[in-house]
C-alpha cells in the first residue's frame, strides 16, 4: 500500500467526525447502503497515487457487498477513473495506427462471451454508429483479466470483456465529443435492442473516462483487471463502488 493510500485509510475517521459536526454527514445513515466514495487531487493532475488510493478505499467498504455462498461472487464492485491517455496511446500504436492529436475515446464493452456469432453482431453494431457519426475506430482490445479471483457462479455468468478505441477525427470541442459518444451509445443500446441482442452491455463510453466493474469482491478488483495495476494507469479522480 501507498504512503497516499495509508494516509487517506488512516485520516478517514477523523475526517468523518469533522463532517459530523459540520451536519454534513450522519453515521446513523450508513446502514444497508452500498459503498460509494470518491478519491481526487486537488491540483487536478493524474497521478499513480489517485487510483491505488481509489482501490484502497474500496477494499475498506467490503462490508457494504453481498457475498454469495462461495466466498468470491459478489453482488458488484467497481472504479470509474480517468482514460489514461499515455496508456491507451501505446495500444492504439499497437494496433498500426498513429494516434491523432486529441484525446483518445474508450468503450468498456461487455459481449456475449459464448455466442461468437451474436459477439460479432455486437461488434458490427457498435462500429457502425461509430462510422456513420463520422468519427474513426483504432481498433477493438481484449481487456486482461484474472478469471482465477472470481467465483463460480460469477464465472459462468462472465461476459467477454473488451475495449474499443476511437479516435476525434472530427476534431470536436472535448465536451462535444462526450455529448456525441453519449448519443452514439444511445443509438448502439436502441439497436441491439431491436435486434433483440442478449447480454450486451456498454458500462462506458467517454473520451473522459472510463469504468472497471463486475461481479467480484472490492478486494477483488485490481487483481482481476491487471490494467488497475498498471503504473502508467493514472488518474485525477476515483469513484468507487461496492454493491
Amino acid at each position: 500500500m501507498t504512503e497516499t493510500a495509508k494516509t487517506f485509510i488512516d485520516t478517514y475517521p477523523r475526517e468523518a467526525d469533522r463532517l459530523a459536526r459540520d451536519g454534513l454527514y450522519d453515521p446513523a445513515e450508513e446502514h444497508e447502503s452500498c459503498g460509494v466514495g470518491l478519491v481526487a487531487a486537488l491540483d487536478g493532475r493524474p497521478r499513480r497515487e489517485v487510483v491505488e488510493a481509489g482501490i484502497a478505499a474500496l477494499r475498506a467498504v467490503w462490508h457494504r457487498g453481498a457475498v454469495d455462498a462461495d466466498g468470491k461472487t459478489g453482488d458488484g464492485a467497481g472504479i470509474h477513473v480517468e482514460i489514461p491517455q499515455d496508456f491507451f496511446y501505446e495500444h492504439v500504436a499497437r494496433t498500426g495506427h498513429q494516434p491523432e492529436p486529441g484525446r483518445i475515446a474508450v468503450g468498456m464493452v461487455f459481449l456475449p462471451r459464448t455466442d461468437f456469432a451474436a459477439q460479432e453482431r455486437c461488434r458490427v453494431l457498435v462500429e457502425r454508429e461509430i462510422l456513420n457519426y463520422g468519427y474513426t475506430i483504432y481498433g477493438w482490445r481484449q481487456v486482461p483479466v484474472n478469471t482465477q479471483v472470481m467465483g463460480e457462479k460469477a464465472e459462468l455468468t462472465r461476459p467477454e470483456i473488451e475495449q474499443i478505441m476511437i479516435a476525434n477525427s472530427r476534431n470536436a470541442e472535448d465536451s462535444q465529443f462526450d455529448i456525441d459518444l453519449y448519443i452514439i451509445r444511445r443509438r448502439i443500446e436502441k439497436a441491439a435492442e431491436a435486434e433483440s441482442i442478449k447480454d450486451f452491455y456498454i458500462c462506458s463510453l467517454s473520451c473522459r473516462s472510463v469504468i472497471y466493474k463486475g461481479m467480484f469482491l472490492a478486494e477483488q478488483l485490481a487483481a482481476f483487471y491487471p490494467d488497475l495495476r498498471d503504473e502508467r494507469f493514472v488518474s485525477s479522480f476515483a469513484i468507487f463502488h461496492q454493491r
